[in-house]
Order: structure tokens, then C-alpha cells, then sequence
């Protein structure tokens, strides 16, 4: 495909891609507060609407990154950082595996244990933390492409984002301990803390594989 292509249209095709991959990693997880409150309503049908939304969007994903992986290939020699390109793209398809993970543990999560104390204000603001690091992750990625200067400014609000989940993931777990007398729930419960926190963190991994691209450029 890319065969007689100087160096920087190829660059410029990957990374194309690469920002295909994770716009649609925001899409999915844009969908997270929508099967959150779906789920506090107890509206069955549309929290099963948005994990569906949530499945189609991993699945481009990983088509993305599939794409990217093969485009590489082709490319060859003629990109001297496709090794970093790789890691940008398998670090993002993580953090889509991630929000699927959590969608699907949102759904067989009953509202009533939410009603307790403060926890359904708590777990929506951990959501709301892991979707603004995913927009930060987006930001990365555009200004690779434009001006990797910024982007690697842009990577700081990514970890500053990561701070904040840590805190309030603490916070979160503790009062989860303290008001969930279900065992099972306790354990669903904690899996969405958990994985939110992890998710952050994988976006932080994918913010500084992006870094390193940019710096490589």
C-alpha cells in the first residue's frame, strides 16, 4: 500500500488511524454515565442499549488497531518509530477492553445497593473522572499528529486526571466497605471501583506511549 510513499504520508495515514482508534474509545465511554443512570433508573432496556453501543464500539476498535497493525506491516522499514505506533494503539485498545468490562459489571449491578449513603453520587463521580481522562487521552492524540510539543504538554492533564481517580477511588472504596452488607454486592461493587481506577491508569500508560511517539516524530 505503501510502496513509493515517502515517509511522511505513511506517518500521516498511521496516525490518522491511531486518532480513528481512540475517538471511538470516547465514544464508548461517553456511553458509561448512560448505562450508569439507565441502571439507577432500572431501566433494563436502555442500560442493555448502551453496552451494546459499548460492544460496537470495541469492536471498531479493535478493527482500528487491526488496521494499523497491518498498514505497519506493509509500511516496513520506511517508519523508523512503527514500534511506539504499535504500543500507542495496544495501550487504547486496553482501555476500550477496560469501559466494556465495566459496562457489562454496571448492568448486573441492582440500584438498590446504591441507596445507600452516598455511593450512587460516589460511583457516578467515578465515572465521570475515567471518561475526562479518556477526552485527555483524545486531546493526546490529536496534537500528536499536529504539534507533538503540546501533546506532550497535554499528557500532564492525563496524569493530573489519574491523581484525582486515585484519591477519590480510595474515598469510594472504603465507604463501599462500610455500606455494602452483600457479599456479592460488595464484590460487583468493588469490580467497577477497581476497574475504573485501572482504566484511568491504562489511559495514563496510553497517554505516554503517545508521548514517546510524538517525541520520536
Amino acid at each position: 500500500m505503501f510502496s513509493g510513499e515517502p515517509e511522511i504520508l505513511a506517518r500521516r495515514r498511521t496516525l490518522s488511524v491511531l486518532q480513528d482508534e481512540v475517538r471511538r474509545v470516547l465514544d464508548a465511554a461517553r456511553e458509561l454515565p448512560n448505562c450508569y443512570a439507565a441502571m439507577v433508573k432500572g431501566d433494563a432496556a436502555k442500560t442493555k442499549e448502551a453496552l451494546n453501543k459499548i460492544m460496537k464500539a470495541e469492536d471498531d476498535v479493535e478493527n482500528h488497531r487491526r488496521m494499523l497493525t497491518k498498514e505497519v506491516t506493509n509500511i516496513g522499514t520506511m517508519m523508523m518509530n512503527r514500534e511506539d505506533l504499535l504500543r500507542a494503539a495496544f495501550d487504547v485498545e486496553e482501555v476500550s477492553g477496560y469501559i466494556t468490562g465495566i459496562a457489562f459489571r454496571i448492568s448486573q449491578l441492582k440500584n438498590k445497593v446504591l441507596k445507600k449513603g452516598e455511593l450512587q453520587d460516589l460511583v457516578a463521580k467515578l465515572i465521570d473522572v475515567a471518561v475526562e481522562a479518556v477526552q485527555r487521552l483524545n486531546e493526546v492524540a490529536r496534537a500528536v499528529a499536529i504539534n507533538p510539543t503540546t501533546a506532550v504538554e497535554l499528557a500532564v492533564s492525563v496524569q493530573k486526571v489519574e491523581r484525582q481517580m486515585d484519591e477519590l477511588y480510595r474515598g469510594t472504596e472504603l465507604r463501599i466497605m462500610e455500606e455494602v452488607d452483600s457479599v456479592k454486592d460488595l464484590i460487583l461493587l468493588k469490580d467497577i471501583a477497581g476497574a475504573l481506577e485501572d482504566m484511568t491508569d491504562r489511559c495514563m500508560a496510553a497517554s505516554d506511549s503517545m508521548t514517546i511517539l510524538g517525541i520520536s516524530l
